[in-house]
């Protein structure tokens, strides 16, 4: 059995709540890459941010690293949700 590859490694989160913007953005310490299958946990108390302000906080996240087959898969379903996107049209004459 492969065997997930965990490591722990400091991180910003930068949290905006205003009318203009709502989000949270975290930033891996030495920027680390998140590949399709990874997963992020960010440790620490729950973060609030009053409205109309914004805020950074140092904190720690373990990072689990997918292994060759939940990366393949992950991309693959990606590929494939990927195809509910087109549009595909059968109105008549339009193939001439």
């Amino acid at each position: 059995m492969i065997r997930a590859r965990a490591f722990d490694v400091p991180c910003r989160v930068a949290v905006e709540q205003s009318e203009a913007h709502f989000h949270a953005h975290v930033e891996l310490a030495g920027n680390l890459t998140v590949e399709p299958g990874d997963k992020v946990r960010v440790h620490g108390e729950p973060i609030r941010v009053a409205f109309g302000q914004s805020a950074v906080f140092e904190r720690t996240a373990t990072v689990v690293r997918a292994g060759p087959l939940l990366r393949g898969w992950m991309r693959l379903v990606a590929y494939l949700g990927l195809t509910e996107l087109y549009e595909v049209s059968f109105n008549p004459g339009s193939l001439r």
